[in-house]
């Protein structure tokens, strides 16, 4: 695991997940529409939607572990801005949407209320907020 982070080497892949589980359930769900094509019986299409419901179980757990990840990260963001901010961006902390929360995590205590108000009051995108960070805390404890 690489010790420093950036926009260009920020994003984890979990090879498990992205590399194994999916592309075989994916290929599994494809497979049994086609014997359920070469064969269109009950069974058939009951393996169909066994082998979708599966898939759709594996995105579903990915999306349910995402979600707990960016409600802590909202809950330490608060925390975080609380001692760095100014009170009156400190009181807009609710308009800070969660895509931008997830953005600013990165960003090193000294750019935080400067990136916070570009955000604030430029409604700044993820992306863009991930590009203006100079100095890039590492997270590497991610979903």
């Amino acid at each position: 695991m690489a010790s420093e982070q950036s926009y260009k080497s920020h994003t984890r892949w979990l090879p498990a997940f992205h590399f194994f589980a999916v592309p075989v359930l994916l290929i599994n769900t494809l497979n049994a529409i086609r014997h359920l094509y070469n064969d269109p019986t009950r069974s058939t299409a009951f393996q169909v939607l066994v082998a979708a419901a599966i898939l759709t179980t594996c995105f579903l757990a990915r999306i349910m572990a995402l979600t707990a990840q960016d409600r802590l990260i909202r809950l330490e963001m608060r925390l975080r801005l609380a001692g760095l901010l100014p009170p009156d961006l400190n009181a807009r902390f609710n308009e800070l949407t969660r895509a931008q929360l997830v953005a600013l995590r990165f960003a090193s205590d000294a750019e935080l209320p400067d990136l916070c108000r570009t955000a604030l009051n430029e409604k700044t995108s993820q992306r863009d907020i991930k590009k203006m960070i100079k100095r890039w805390e590492a997270d590497h404890i991610r979903v």
